[in-house]
């Protein structure tokens, strides 16, 4: 998926150096690199600074994907279609999620600037469409930020009821808070190790799978693909027959265009990278395909561990269970009499939520700040620490993180499904955003006579890959609340949290295409040198920032 190119046509011949050609250049003191982070790299006002080393960046695209999700409402899915849906849903989502980050990618690595997908949809389509994506992504992921400190919540009364719901929230806020007010590096570090521990649980798990499946448990059992036969790799939803069944996988489906994710993590963080028309590239690659590695892996253990009809497991979901509770691996380890190892991974997804929780205050806050370098949100917001945070727009989405307090007065389970409903349509639509400005800039570059061949990264199978995304994700995005509309399934709150965004956001365009005039870019019109130069004197100029000590060296070494 990647093509490394010299320069563009009609630009200086050092369009694309690379750090490698770099190396010696400039007195590699700490004044020259200050300096070179807090140039304006990513365009005018930007007062952020690049300090994320390619470690960060890589771990922070696994870190924001997986969360409670991947290892708890999984299970839900296996419920609802069985173990053979599952993993078709799965495996089939993956190469939508692969699409995607083809279009991002190829974007992002040419122009990698703050909120970068958010601003390309203002550039290469029209503001207004710029406008309603902004804030539809920044409402996604703020959304998201209340459901991890729900989920922290049901986790920790895993073990005991004596810390009160509110304490718990107010805790995971302040910690929040204390992580993403300093300097980035120090949240780059935070996610590192909190994402290392994900990948760890993650091998961990798919390693246990392996050994109890073939008779490494206290039962002695080989029961191999057991449940895949009995009770059937198939379950009915809502209908019997063949209706049925495809109602089952559909809801899979739909678990999976929520459940995987990590293109936009990657994206989010293109601003505050260090080298990264070095480092984006390898990021956007290693992160997609560890992560449909683990989702694709992660959705056949499920069905192997566990049957589609466990008591347990619907019990556990019907009744809001707290903590891992409901998730299918601890299921299995109660099913198999496996003592302790519940309690760990309770804790590792603890840490999982939490390590998600903190990636979406990140990312929400960095769209907000895109928006407002735009001019889509309050210059106000704009407002940075003397380290590069954008302050105000860390503190706003600490504030819509209160909503986790709507638990205190609701069943947990319910407020996730509503936070569940909500964010799968904004993440569908944000999808659908990305590859309509893909396919814009596509134009741009063929009508303006400039050759992929050049770009930092060279996506395949395009522009087809832009329009299977789009189709699939739009297709998705209507599909998405689809059971209301049954029989006996009308439900108010579902509904509005469904459908929502997808009535807002047309509304926020037509407002901002009314008062601000906007037109649709023509392509030979589409601007794709803005911001082009501030990159690339950073760039030319970069000097790589030396591991400070043998350890961090290794780690380096390992994952950047």
């Amino acid at each position: 998926m990647l093509s490394t190119g010299s320069n563009i046509e009609g630009r200086p011949p050092n369009t694309f150096k690379t750090a490698d050609a770099e190396k010696g250049a400039g007195s590699g003191s700490d004044i020259h690199r200050e300096v070179l982070a807090s140039l304006s790299s990513s365009g005018h006002g930007d007062k952020t600074h690049r300090k994320l080393k390619s470690r960060h960046i890589q771990l922070i695209g696994i870190g924001g994907t997986i969360g409670t999700a991947f290892y708890v409402q999984i299970g839900k899915g296996l419920l609802n279609g069985g173990p053979a849906s599952l993993f078709l849903a799965f495996t089939i989502w993956c190469t939508f999620i692969l699409a995607i980050t083809m279009c991002m990618a190829e974007m992002v690595t040419y122009l990698p600037i703050s909120s970068p997908f958010i601003r390309f949809a203002g550039r290469y389509v029209d503001e207004a469409f710029g406008f309603a994506a902004g804030w539809n992504f920044f409402i996604f992921e703020a959304a998201l930020v209340p459901f991890e400190i729900t989920a922290c919540n049901i986790i920790i009364h895993y073990w005991s009821d004596a810390v009160p719901v509110g304490g718990i929230i107010a805790i995971t806020l302040v910690i929040y808070g204390l992580v993403n007010l300093l300097a980035v590096k120090w949240y780059g570090e935070t996610e590192f190790w909190a994402a290392l521990g994900k990948f760890l649980l993650i091998v961990g798990l798919l390693i246990f799978t392996f050994v109890v499946m073939v008779g490494g448990n206290p039962l002695g059992d080989r029961f191999g693909f057991r449940y895949w036969k009995e009770p059937g790799a198939f379950t009915e939803l809502y209908y019997t027959g063949s209706l049925g069944r495809w109602l089952g996988f559909l809801q899979c489906l739909i678990q999976a265009s929520f459940t995987i994710a990590g293109p936009d993590y990657v994206a989010m963080a293109a601003g505050e990278a260090e080298n990264p028309r070095v480092v984006m590239p390898r990021a956007f690659n290693a992160v997609f395909y560890r992560l449909t590695a683990f989702f694709v892996l992660g959705s056949l253990a499920v069905g192997i561990l566990v049957p589609h009809n466990d008591a347990e497991m619907a019990l556990a979901f019907s009744s809001g269970a707290p903590g891992a509770a409901a998730s299918p691996y601890v299921v299995a380890m109660n099913r198999l009499r496996i003592r302790v190892l519940p309690d760990i991974v309770n804790a590792m997804v603890l840490t999982a939520a939490f390590s998600a929780g903190n990636s979406y205050v990140y990312c929400a806050s960095r769209s907000l700040y895109g928006l407002a370098l735009e001019g889509k949100a309050p210059k106000a917001l704009l407002k940075c620490s003397r380290s590069g945070v954008p302050i105000y727009c860390v503190m706003i989405v600490l504030c819509i993180g209160l909503l986790a307090f709507l638990q205190v007065s609701n069943n947990a389970a319910v407020v996730l499904s509503w936070f569940v409903s909500l964010v799968t349509a904004s993440q569908l639509i944000n999808y659908s955003v990305t590859c309509t400005a893909y396919l814009r800039w596509y134009a741009a570059l063929k009508a303006q006579g400039i050759s992929r061949d050049t770009l930092p990264y060279k996506g395949l199978f395009q522009p087809y890959a832009g329009w299977y995304g789009l189709c699939g994700c739009c297709v998705m995005t209507f599909v998405g609340g689809y059971t209301v509309f049954l029989p006996g399934h009308w439900n108010v709150p579902t509904f509005l949290f469904s459908y929502t965004m997808i009535g807002v956001c047309p509304v926020l365009f037509v407002v901002w295409k009314i008062v601000k005039k906007t037109k649709f870019h023509k392509a030979e019109e589409i601007d794709l040198y803005k911001n082009l130069d501030e990159v690339e004197e950073y760039q030319a100029n970069y000097v790589p920032t030396p591991s400070r000590n043998r350890f961090e060296w290794v780690l380096d070494w390992l994952f950047g």
